[in-house]
Order: structure tokens, then sequence, then C-alpha cells
């Protein structure tokens, strides 16, 4: 089977019924893209025990969509290998990642990150300008990315911010490690290591209204933990 010119993977964790409409809008959104040949990689990973109904409800999407395929597994981590998951499963020339709650508007950010790549960038990702999450976020965001750009002595805006696309090539050279939220920042930090050609575009972010937030005050802390670990082991 030949590789596709872009996987996207979107991260579904207890999207539920909210992901069928995600998933739709996607699927027009790329066929727009001058018959770009691309796939979606569905990653709705569980815990044991769990009652949500997302993996059911991939696998069904999966069935009836076209280009569009599934990872349902058993949980052993958190976001970071459930990104890891579907990045194995991706195929891709470029592989993108987003999540699948529609708070990064895709419709208007997707076409103008994925062309920047046609224009020689390595990694093309997002900067929040405007945030619907509120003051909590907003300040841990803050903390965080000031933080990281002191330790690493970079000027990315916003390392957490999705959508990022990268070439497939460059992404499996970096033998991602995070099995936590921190994997953006991991992503980010062996950009900056492996002098890739990275642009940024800005993005409004807007309140999920499904859902709280999965991230905790306590996630700051352990931002902070793996930035130094990152920064300072041998």
């Amino acid at each position: 089977m030949s590789s596709p010119q872009f996987s996207l993977v979107i991260l579904c964790y207890r999207s539920e019924d909210a992901i069928i409409d995600f998933v739709e809008k996607v699927h027009k959104l790329l066929g727009w893209l001058h018959n770009l040949d691309y796939e979606l990689i569905l990653v709705g990973n569980y815990w044991p025990g769990s009652d949500d109904r997302t993996p059911e409800i991939v696998r069904n999407l999966s069935k009836t969509m076209p280009r569009t395929r599934c990872v349902t597994i058993e949980k052993k981590g958190a976001m970071g290998w459930d990104l890891k998951t579907g990045f194995e499963a991706a195929h891709g020339e470029y592989i993108g990642y987003i999540d699948g709650d529609g708070q990064f508007p895709i419709d208007t950010i997707l076409p103008p990150l994925y062309n920047s790549l046609m224009n020689n960038y390595d990694l093309a990702k997002t900067y929040r300008v405007v945030r619907g999450d509120g003051l909590y976020r907003l300040i841990i965001s803050t903390v965080f990315n000031s933080i990281f750009s002191f330790l690493f002595g970079t000027k990315y805006r916003d390392v957490n911010s999705k959508p990022k696309i990268i070439r497939g090539s460059l992404l499996k050279s970096m033998s991602l490690e995070s099995d936590d939220w921190f994997i953006d920042a991991e992503i980010m930090i062996k950009a900056h290591r492996m002098n890739l050609k990275v642009i940024e575009l800005p993005i409004h972010f807007v309140e999920n209204e499904n859902r709280v937030s999965f991230v905790k005050f306590s996630a700051l802390w352990e931002f902070v933990k793996n930035l130094y670990k990152f920064r300072f082991r041998s």
C-alpha cells in the first residue's frame, strides 16, 4: 500500500458522539485541498473498566468513512502515549495531530499550516492569540512557556498549541518518549535541537462547552519537572 501525502492523527479520548461531526468536518475540509491524498487516524484508546463510548464510535467511523482508520487499545499512559500510538499507525509524508474536541478551529487553520510545509518548512504549528478556556489555563500556559523559553533559549510561542504538522521522516527520527501532556514540549525541544525550520501561525482557541479541561494545576509541576529533565540530563 502506498503512503498518503498527509496523515492527520485525531485524539478522541472521551469525545463520544461529538467526534462524529468533527471527523465529518475534517473529511470535507481535506477533500477541498487540491485532491490531497490523506488519511485520518482516530485514536480512541480507553482505560480498563471505563464507560467511555468513544472506542466503539471511532471503530464504526473507520468502517463507514473513507480514508479513516482507528486505534482503540487499552491505555498504558496519558495523552502522550495515545499520540504515539497514533503516530505509529500513520504513514503520511507529512503527519499532523489535533484534539478532537473542536477547540481549535481546524477549518481556518489546517489549510495554511499544510501549505506552509509545501514552502520548505519542516514543522508548522499554531499559537493561541485568543483563549476561550479561562484565566486558569492562561496562567498555566504563560508560566510554562516562560520557563520553556528560558531553559532552552527558544522563541517559540505557545509550545502546547495544536495542530502541529511535521515531515513524517523527521517525526520518526525524534524517538519520542513522553507518555503524558509533555509530549508537545518534547516535540518542540527536539525540533529545536534538530534545527528544524518552524513556522507558527495565530489561532483563536474556543471554549469547550461539553466537558471540563483534563489539564489540572498539578500538570504544571509535571511540566516543570520534565523541562528540567530534558534540559539537564546527560
